[in-house]
Protein backbone atom coordinates (compact mmCIF):
# COMPACT_ATOMS: atom_id res chain seq x y z
CA UNK A 1 0.00 0.00 0.00
CA UNK A 2 1.51 3.45 -1.01
CA UNK A 3 0.90 5.23 3.05
CA UNK A 4 2.05 2.14 4.24
CA UNK A 5 5.24 3.80 4.69
CA UNK A 6 4.19 7.03 5.77
CA UNK A 7 1.70 5.48 8.17
CA UNK A 8 4.81 4.32 10.31
CA UNK A 9 7.93 6.01 9.65
CA UNK A 10 10.73 4.82 9.86
CA UNK A 11 14.01 6.21 12.12
CA UNK A 12 14.88 9.51 10.46
CA UNK A 13 11.38 10.40 8.56
CA UNK A 14 10.97 13.65 8.15
CA UNK A 15 7.22 13.08 9.81
CA UNK A 16 6.93 12.27 13.96
CA UNK A 17 5.43 8.94 14.17
CA UNK A 18 1.68 8.82 13.73
CA UNK A 19 -1.61 6.91 13.33
CA UNK A 20 -4.42 4.43 15.64
CA UNK A 21 -0.60 2.36 17.11
CA UNK A 22 0.18 5.67 18.22
CA UNK A 23 -2.21 6.30 20.09
CA UNK A 24 -4.19 9.21 17.54
CA UNK A 25 -7.46 9.66 17.85
CA UNK A 26 -8.93 9.59 14.04
CA UNK A 27 -11.36 12.89 12.76
CA UNK A 28 -14.97 11.85 10.93
CA UNK A 29 -15.09 11.18 7.56
CA UNK A 30 -17.04 14.31 6.39
CA UNK A 31 -16.61 16.94 3.94
CA UNK A 32 -15.55 20.28 5.83
CA UNK A 33 -15.81 18.48 8.77
CA UNK A 34 -13.57 19.10 11.88
CA UNK A 35 -12.45 16.88 15.43
CA UNK A 36 -14.33 17.38 18.51
CA UNK A 37 -12.96 20.31 20.50
CA UNK A 38 -9.80 19.23 22.10
CA UNK A 39 -9.06 20.26 25.82
CA UNK A 40 -5.69 21.01 25.45
CA UNK A 41 -4.00 19.55 28.50
CA UNK A 42 -1.25 22.41 28.20
CA UNK A 43 -2.43 25.28 27.21
CA UNK A 44 -1.10 26.88 24.37
CA UNK A 45 0.67 30.41 24.37
CA UNK A 46 0.40 31.69 20.65
CA UNK A 47 1.36 35.11 20.53
CA UNK A 48 0.40 36.63 23.74
CA UNK A 49 -2.93 34.70 24.18
CA UNK A 50 -2.93 31.41 26.03
CA UNK A 51 -5.42 29.01 24.43
CA UNK A 52 -7.02 25.59 26.31
CA UNK A 53 -9.19 24.39 23.06
CA UNK A 54 -8.26 23.09 19.68
CA UNK A 55 -9.73 22.16 16.77
CA UNK A 56 -7.78 20.02 14.42
CA UNK A 57 -10.49 20.82 11.05
CA UNK A 58 -10.39 18.56 7.91
CA UNK A 59 -9.43 21.48 5.70
CA UNK A 60 -5.89 21.71 6.41
CA UNK A 61 -6.04 24.07 9.76
CA UNK A 62 -5.22 23.81 13.32
CA UNK A 63 -7.68 26.19 14.79
CA UNK A 64 -7.91 27.64 18.53
CA UNK A 65 -11.09 28.16 20.53
CA UNK A 66 -13.76 27.62 17.61
CA UNK A 67 -13.73 25.20 14.44
CA UNK A 68 -12.85 26.53 10.80
CA UNK A 69 -14.57 24.96 7.85
CA UNK A 70 -13.80 27.42 5.39
CA UNK A 71 -12.82 25.49 2.51
CA UNK A 72 -10.99 28.03 0.13
CA UNK A 73 -8.20 30.06 1.89
CA UNK A 74 -7.91 33.40 2.55
CA UNK A 75 -4.30 34.95 3.01
CA UNK A 76 -2.91 36.50 6.26
CA UNK A 77 -3.82 38.87 7.73
CA UNK A 78 -7.34 37.74 8.19
CA UNK A 79 -9.65 40.46 8.88
CA UNK A 80 -11.83 38.50 11.31
CA UNK A 81 -9.28 37.66 13.66
CA UNK A 82 -9.29 34.41 13.88
CA UNK A 83 -6.38 32.75 15.39
CA UNK A 84 -4.93 29.38 13.59
CA UNK A 85 -2.54 27.62 12.06
CA UNK A 86 -2.30 26.33 8.41
CA UNK A 87 -0.25 23.71 7.66
CA UNK A 88 -2.13 23.08 4.40
CA UNK A 89 -5.14 25.11 3.97
CA UNK A 90 -7.50 23.40 0.70
CA UNK A 91 -10.47 21.78 0.36
CA UNK A 92 -9.59 18.50 1.66
CA UNK A 93 -12.15 15.41 1.17
CA UNK A 94 -11.23 12.05 3.64
CA UNK A 95 -14.42 10.92 2.48
CA UNK A 96 -12.93 10.32 -0.68
CA UNK A 97 -9.43 9.34 0.68
CA UNK A 98 -7.10 9.57 3.37
CA UNK A 99 -7.08 9.76 6.94
CA UNK A 100 -6.87 12.90 9.77
CA UNK A 101 -4.70 12.24 12.87
CA UNK A 102 -3.63 13.54 16.07
CA UNK A 103 -3.01 12.93 19.85
CA UNK A 104 -1.82 15.05 22.72
CA UNK A 105 1.25 13.34 23.95
CA UNK A 106 3.76 13.07 26.80
CA UNK A 107 6.25 10.12 25.37
CA UNK A 108 9.69 10.53 25.79
CA UNK A 109 10.51 9.51 22.59
CA UNK A 110 8.80 11.81 21.06
CA UNK A 111 9.55 14.54 23.42
CA UNK A 112 13.11 13.81 23.06
CA UNK A 113 13.01 13.55 19.09
CA UNK A 114 11.10 17.23 18.67
CA UNK A 115 13.62 18.90 21.59
CA UNK A 116 16.52 17.07 19.77
CA UNK A 117 15.37 18.70 16.58
CA UNK A 118 14.41 22.05 17.94
CA UNK A 119 17.93 22.52 19.76
CA UNK A 120 19.66 21.48 16.66
CA UNK A 121 18.05 24.43 14.81
CA UNK A 122 17.77 26.84 17.46
CA UNK A 123 21.13 26.23 19.91
CA UNK A 124 20.62 29.65 21.13
CA UNK A 125 17.66 28.56 22.79
CA UNK A 126 18.34 24.90 23.90
CA UNK A 127 14.56 23.41 24.26
CA UNK A 128 13.39 20.44 26.21
CA UNK A 129 10.05 19.69 25.30
CA UNK A 130 7.70 18.24 28.03
CA UNK A 131 4.39 18.09 25.47
CA UNK A 132 3.52 17.95 22.17
CA UNK A 133 0.48 17.96 20.08
CA UNK A 134 0.83 16.28 16.49
CA UNK A 135 -2.01 16.25 13.43
CA UNK A 136 -1.33 14.14 10.64
CA UNK A 137 -3.16 14.65 7.08
CA UNK A 138 -2.48 11.26 5.82
CA UNK A 139 -2.87 10.39 1.68
CA UNK A 140 -5.78 12.99 1.84
CA UNK A 141 -7.80 13.82 -1.57
CA UNK A 142 -8.93 16.77 -2.50
CA UNK A 143 -12.93 17.59 -2.97
CA UNK A 144 -14.25 16.96 -6.32
CA UNK A 145 -11.18 14.72 -6.88
CA UNK A 146 -10.92 12.41 -10.24
CA UNK A 147 -7.53 10.88 -9.83
CA UNK A 148 -6.01 8.78 -7.06
CA UNK A 149 -3.66 11.93 -5.83
CA UNK A 150 -3.12 12.37 -1.84
CA UNK A 151 -1.51 15.34 0.50
CA UNK A 152 0.45 13.40 3.66
CA UNK A 153 1.58 16.60 5.92
CA UNK A 154 1.77 17.14 9.78
CA UNK A 155 1.70 19.68 12.37
CA UNK A 156 2.98 19.69 15.91
CA UNK A 157 2.31 21.91 18.99
CA UNK A 158 5.17 21.81 21.13
CA UNK A 159 6.41 23.57 24.49
CA UNK A 160 8.55 22.89 26.90
CA UNK A 161 6.19 25.36 29.49
CA UNK A 162 8.31 29.09 28.87
CA UNK A 163 8.69 28.68 24.67
CA UNK A 164 6.14 27.39 22.23
CA UNK A 165 6.49 26.02 18.91
CA UNK A 166 4.79 25.29 16.03
CA UNK A 167 6.77 22.34 13.46
CA UNK A 168 4.86 21.97 10.27
CA UNK A 169 5.85 19.02 8.34
CA UNK A 170 5.29 18.03 4.08
CA UNK A 171 6.32 14.39 3.27
CA UNK A 172 4.07 14.32 0.01
CA UNK A 173 2.15 16.94 -1.76
CA UNK A 174 0.39 16.09 -4.82
CA UNK A 175 -2.37 18.82 -5.14
CA UNK A 176 -2.91 22.08 -4.21
CA UNK A 177 -6.25 22.77 -4.82
CA UNK A 178 -10.43 20.80 -4.73
CA UNK A 179 -12.91 21.41 -7.53
CA UNK A 180 -15.15 23.99 -5.74
CA UNK A 181 -12.03 26.20 -5.61
CA UNK A 182 -11.52 26.31 -8.82
CA UNK A 183 -9.27 23.69 -9.34
CA UNK A 184 -9.03 21.24 -12.22
CA UNK A 185 -11.09 18.38 -11.14
CA UNK A 186 -8.44 15.78 -12.78
CA UNK A 187 -5.16 17.36 -11.74
CA UNK A 188 -6.13 18.91 -8.24
CA UNK A 189 -4.08 21.71 -9.71
CA UNK A 190 -4.94 25.64 -10.48
CA UNK A 191 -7.87 27.53 -9.12
CA UNK A 192 -6.88 29.22 -5.58
CA UNK A 193 -4.22 26.91 -4.44
CA UNK A 194 -3.12 25.94 -0.69
CA UNK A 195 -2.21 28.64 2.25
CA UNK A 196 0.67 27.78 4.56
CA UNK A 197 1.07 29.28 7.49
CA UNK A 198 -0.19 31.15 10.51
CA UNK A 199 -2.38 34.16 11.60
CA UNK A 200 -2.46 34.99 15.41
CA UNK A 201 -5.50 36.96 15.32
CA UNK A 202 -4.13 40.53 14.79
CA UNK A 203 -2.32 42.34 12.67
CA UNK A 204 1.12 42.00 12.78
CA UNK A 205 1.73 37.93 13.81
CA UNK A 206 1.08 36.26 11.13
CA UNK A 207 3.15 34.36 8.57
CA UNK A 208 2.45 33.57 4.90
CA UNK A 209 4.90 30.66 3.98
CA UNK A 210 6.51 31.74 0.60
CA UNK A 211 3.87 29.82 -2.63
CA UNK A 212 1.03 30.14 -0.50
CA UNK A 213 -1.70 30.75 -3.04
CA UNK A 214 -0.04 29.70 -5.96
CA UNK A 215 0.98 27.01 -8.29
CA UNK A 216 3.87 27.08 -6.43
CA UNK A 217 2.51 25.63 -3.68
CA UNK A 218 3.03 22.20 -4.72
CA UNK A 219 6.92 22.70 -3.85
CA UNK A 220 6.41 22.82 -0.12
CA UNK A 221 8.18 19.58 0.10
CA UNK A 222 11.28 21.20 -0.67
CA UNK A 223 11.32 24.41 1.17
CA UNK A 224 12.57 25.37 4.52
CA UNK A 225 13.79 27.83 7.08
CA UNK A 226 15.56 25.37 8.78
CA UNK A 227 17.73 23.75 5.77
CA UNK A 228 15.35 20.69 6.18
CA UNK A 229 13.52 20.19 2.85
CA UNK A 230 9.86 19.97 3.72
CA UNK A 231 10.16 21.31 7.10
CA UNK A 232 8.93 24.72 8.65
CA UNK A 233 9.63 25.54 12.03
CA UNK A 234 8.09 28.69 14.09
CA UNK A 235 8.45 30.04 17.58
CA UNK A 236 4.74 31.45 18.32
CA UNK A 237 5.07 32.50 22.27
CA UNK A 238 6.95 35.93 21.10
CA UNK A 239 7.23 37.35 16.91
CA UNK A 240 10.22 35.71 15.80
CA UNK A 241 10.94 36.11 11.78
CA UNK A 242 11.76 33.24 10.34
CA UNK A 243 15.50 33.28 9.34
CA UNK A 244 15.10 32.60 5.61
CA UNK A 245 18.13 34.50 3.20
CA UNK A 246 17.23 34.87 -0.12
CA UNK A 247 20.83 31.88 -0.52
CA UNK A 248 18.91 29.66 1.85
CA UNK A 249 15.93 30.06 0.01
CA UNK A 250 17.04 29.29 -3.25
CA UNK A 251 18.74 26.36 -1.94
CA UNK A 252 15.19 24.88 -0.25
CA UNK A 253 13.64 25.89 -3.70
CA UNK A 254 13.66 23.25 -5.97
Amino acid sequence: MKTQEKRHPFLGSLLYPYGPDQGDKTNPKLDDGTSEAITLSIPFTFYGKTHQTAFVNNNGVISFDEPVRQYTPDPFPLADGRPFVTPYWADVDNVERGDIFYRQSTDPALLGDISQHITQYFPESPFTATWAFVATWDHVAYWGSKSDKGNTFQAVLTTDSKMFYIILNYWDIQWTTGAASDGDAETGLGGIPAHAGFNSGDDTNFYNIPGSQTDAIINITTTSNVKVPGRWIFRVDDFHAPDVDPPQMDNCWL
